[in-house]
Parts: C-alpha cells; structure tokens; sequence
C-alpha cells in the first residue's frame, strides 16, 4: 500500500508548525493575548493559510483533541466482539499519557490542559469539548451495543470523562510546577485504574 505523497507530507508538516508555533506563542504570552495573525507571522505562512488548517483560533488549542476524539470512536466501533469500549480505548489513551514526557517543553505550556487551567476562555473550550467527545462516543457505542440510547449517553460521558482526568490533572500539576516526567509517571496508574474499573463496569453490564 503505497504511503501519503509529498503534497500530504507537506501539508501535514506545515499543519503541524502552525500548530506549534500557536502552542508556543500562547504559552509565552497566554491565550487571550495572542491572534491568529502573531501565530501566522511567527509561523512565517500567510495568515490565510492558518485558517486553510484550522477555522478559528478556538481550533488552534483543541485541534489535536478532535483528532483524538475521531481515533476514540473508531477504536470503539471496531473493537472485537466480547471486547468492551473502556478495553478497546486502553492502550490507546496510556500511550497519549506517556507521551506527555515527549512534548516539547515550550510547546507544552501551550497545550489544552495548561491553558484551561490559567484561562477561562479555555476552560469553557474544555468543557465543551468534553461534551463533544462524550456525545460522538455515545453513538459509537450505541452503534457496536445492545444498550438503551440513555445507557449509551452514559457511557458516552464516562469514556469522556477519562480524558477530561488527563486534560485537568496535567493542567493542574504544571500551573503547580510538576514537571511533564513527573506528571506521565503519576498519571498513567490514574488513568489505568480509571479504564479497568470501566472495562469491569462494562463487562458486568454485558458488552454484545
């Protein structure tokens, strides 16, 4: 199967520099006080080609969630049978705890979980896009199980709510001066105990 071609290789490397390049504006200056069009010259690209990538500057900080939220609902929807949501999401959302040690560090500062931690504006960004993820979750499980839409709806919120943990711990522990290895190796068990008291839920409640 042949790979992605130059052009896609291109734009995701300057979709990525855009992205970074924001992170790390809004961690040197917070979030209010930088536009899209800093991000675009810091970025050296046209600020019209910031919003070719991303619509807003809400996007710029939750961007890289909605991608993660897409990966949540495929995993989801096609786990094999008997496997339940919590157990199909599990390595997945370990690996993005562990990479937390792999950001940059100015770039880190910039990220969902800081900025909502010192900025409003962000925090109500957070919280919607909890919401977001807990709705498109409850449809991939109301899509793969034999559950009533309100039951769906809760494991919707539950699942969500796992990254919500990461997003408001990691925020937290760096407004408080943790340093990002410290932070993965004290959230990872967190977060792993968290999934398989789920999985034991789910399981439980039977997972056609």
């Amino acid at each position: 199967m042949a790979g992605p071609g130059i052009r896609e290789i291109k734009k995701a490397r300057t979709r990525r520099l855009i992205a970074d390049t924001a992170a790390r504006l809004f961690a040197e200056h917070g979030y209010e006080n930088v536009s899209v069009g800093d991000v675009a010259r810091a970025a050296e690209v046209a600020e019209q080609t910031v919003y070719n990538y991303f619509r807003s500057k809400e996007h710029l900080v939750t961007d890289r969630e909605q991608q993660i939220q897409d990966r949540l609902c495929e995993l989801v929807r096609s786990r094999q049978a008997g496997t339940s949501p919590a157990a199909a999401i599990r390595d997945f959302t370990l690996r993005s705890v562990a990479a937390i040690r792999d950001v940059p560090p100015e770039v880190w500062r910039g990220e969902l979980g800081h900025l909502a931690a010192v900025s409003p504006a962000v925090h109500r960004l957070a919280l919607e896009l909890t919401d977001r993820q807990a709705a498109a979750l409850a449809d991939a499980v109301a899509d793969t199980t034999a559950v009533t839409p309100e039951v769906a709806r809760l494991r919707g919120i539950a699942l969500a709510g796992v990254f919500r943990i990461i997003i408001g711990d990691a925020g937290r522990r760096t407004r408080e001066g943790q340093g990002q290895q410290r932070i993965a190796d004290e959230l990872y068990p967190v977060v792993e105990n968290v999934l398989d008291e789920l999985d034991r839920w789910f399981s439980a409640a039977g997972t056609p």
